[in-house]
C-alpha cells in the first residue's frame, strides 16, 4: 500500500473527536472541584477540631460544669480523648519498651517464611511438620490499633508515664453533643 491509498483510506471522525476534547474538560473541571471540595473539608474537620478540643472544653471548664443539660433535651459532655499510633522510626524502640517493662504481651508475633518457585515441595514438607507440631507458619510482629489506644489510655488514667514520642500519643478533651431525638 502506497502513501497516497493509505491517506486515503484513514479518516478521523471530527465530532467524536469534539467530544473527547469536551469530556477532558469536563473532567478537568471536575477534578478542579473536587480539589477544591478536599481543601474546604479539611478547613471545616480543623474548625470542628478546634471546637471540640479546645474552644468548648476551656469555656465549660472556666464555667466549672463538666456536662450541660440543654432545654431540648440535648446534652453538652467534654470527655478525655486518647489516641497512639507507633511510628514505623520508633517500632522496634517501642517493642522493647513494651517488653522491658511487662506488657510484651500486647505484641503480636506471626510468622512467614518465603520459598522460591523450585521449592514447593520443600514448602509443603516444611508446612506439613510445622502443621503436626501445632504451628502456624507466618512471622510479623505488630501492636493492633485499638489494643494499643486501650492500653495507652488505662496507662495514663493510672499515672503511668508511656512514652509519648515512642507511641505517637495524643490526649485531649473532646466534645459530645447528644441530641434527644
Amino acid at each position: 500500500m502506497d502513501l497516497e491509498a493509505a491517506s486515503a483510506s484513514i479518516q478521523v471522525d471530527t465530532a467524536l473527536s469534539s467530544d473527547i476534547a469536551k469530556s477532558c474538560n469536563k473532567l478537568l473541571e471536575t477534578q478542579k472541584q473536587i480539589m477544591t471540595a478536599e481543601e474546604q473539608l479539611a478547613k471545616l474537620k480543623e474548625s470542628e477540631a478546634l471546637l471540640s478540643e479546645l474552644t468548648i472544653p476551656n469555656l465549660m471548664q472556666q464555667a466549672g460544669i463538666a456536662m450541660l443539660k440543654l432545654a431540648d433535651g440535648s446534652s453538652v459532655e467534654v470527655k478525655p480523648f486518647y489516641a497512639a499510633r507507633i511510628p514505623s522510626s520508633k517500632i522496634e524502640e517501642a517493642f522493647s519498651w513494651l517488653r522491658s517493662n511487662g506488657f510484651g504481651d500486647l505484641i503480636k508475633n506471626n510468622v512467614t517464611l518465603t520459598f522460591g518457585r523450585s521449592e514447593d515441595q520443600d514448602a509443603k514438607n516444611l508446612v506439613d511438620e510445622l502443621k503436626k507440631k501445632g504451628h502456624n507458619v507466618t512471622q510479623t510482629e505488630k501492636v493492633e490499633p485499638m489494643t494499643l489506644k486501650a492500653f495507652v489510655k488505662e496507662q495514663i488514667q493510672m499515672g503511668r508515664n508511656v512514652p509519648a514520642d515512642i507511641f505517637g500519643v495524643y490526649v485531649a478533651n473532646k466534645t459530645k453533643i447528644t441530641t434527644k431525638e
